[in-house]
């Protein structure tokens, strides 16, 4: 009986190790893994997954702002706009035709008093 024991375990290793060498030559090893089984997928993956996930987050900032956000002349948010000073108004009601050139003298000289 001990014989036909080994003989059945002996038969099934050599079935596993032709089976091996099937696999090894046709380049698929044990595991499933080619290329002998390198951890370097397993780093090169999550920084592959990490820089696609940040050119779809640039991607889709730059398509917001080019389809109109606050991008296109407008005043960011939290900014302010540049104030006018009196004199710029006073300028502008000038070139206007809104007060002669004796007012608008005598107002920009009460101006900068």
């Amino acid at each position: 009986m001990k014989i036909a024991t080994f003989m059945t375990v002996f038969a099934s290793g050599s079935v596993v190790t032709a089976s091996q060498a099937v696999a090894n030559a046709s380049g698929h090893g044990p595991g499933m893994m080619w290329g002998g089984g390198s951890w370097g997928g397993m780093i090169i993956g999550p920084l592959v997954m990490i820089l696609f996930i940040a050119a779809v987050v640039v991607l889709v900032v730059l398509a917001v702002r080019w389809l109109g956000g606050w991008g296109h002349g407008t005043v960011a948010p939290g900014s302010m706009p540049p104030a006018r000073t009196p004199l710029d108004t006073l300028k502008e009601r000038f070139a206007k035709g809104e007060i002669d050139k004796e007012e608008f003298a005598e107002k920009k000289r009460l101006l900068s008093d």
